[in-house]
């Protein structure tokens, strides 16, 4: 009895033939694949870049100011107005008017201006000598240096009166013999005293009076 031999042993072994087969189909699939892409590669063309153009404007110069043509002043001429002088025409002269009268008809003399003379200021009257009574005559006080040196004396004033009674000039005529008794009195009367002013004519006039003034220590 024979037997057969496996196919494996006839011809080249399967799973090489295998091998190969799928290797050619993965090779013409592959070129096919190829073809068919090639179309769709992008082309990549260089365009030049286009270059950016400056474009310059030119501003508008200002015009420089025309100065203004010189202008020539001449002065005004001075118009002298002659000066007239208007001399006023005389008025005629109305002749007084006649009112008649049941006596006759008499013409209106016009009254005659009285001339005024001036009146001359009145001359104030020179004052004069009397004795004048006494309204206010307080005694002065005693000056203190005076009373420590104990000083004593009767000193006459000479005191000029005006019309209201009030001294308003006192001279020494006649001194005490000491000066500051002198001044105390002095200026006392003419300070604190009053008189009744010297008549003249119905009228009160400024008078001169003599005045004796007494500093006594034992009166103190």
């Amino acid at each position: 009895m024979s037997f057969a031999r496996p196919s494996s042993q006839a011809g080249i072994h399967p799973d090489t033939v295998r091998i190969v087969a799928m290797s050619a189909a993965i090779a013409l699939n592959a070129a096919a694949l190829i073809a068919v892409m090639r179309p769709m590669v992008a082309q990549i063309v260089t365009t030049p870049l286009a270059s950016a153009s400056l474009r310059i404007i030119d501003h508008p110069v200002e015009p420089k100011p025309i100065p203004p043509p010189p202008i020539d002043l001449k002065p005004l001429p001075v118009v002298r107005h002659a000066s007239t002088t208007v001399v006023p025409k005389p008025q005629p002269v109305t002749p007084p008017a006649v009112v008649p009268t049941d006596e006759g008809s008499a013409p209106m003399v016009p009254s005659t201006p009285v001339d005024t003379a001036p009146v001359a200021p009145a001359v104030e009257s020179a004052p004069v000598e009397a004795k004048l009574a006494y309204v206010s005559a307080p005694a002065p006080a005693y000056p203190r240096a005076a009373l420590q040196r104990h000083m004593e004396g009767t000193v006459t004033l000479r005191v000029l009166v005006d019309e209201t009674g009030k001294p308003v000039q006192v001279e020494i005529e006649q001194s005490s013999g000491h000066a500051i008794l002198d001044a105390a009195a002095r200026d006392q009367v003419l300070a604190a005293w009053r008189f009744q002013p010297a008549q003249a004519n119905g009228r009160a006039v400024r008078a001169w009076a003599r005045i004796p003034v007494a500093f006594d220590l034992r009166k103190i």
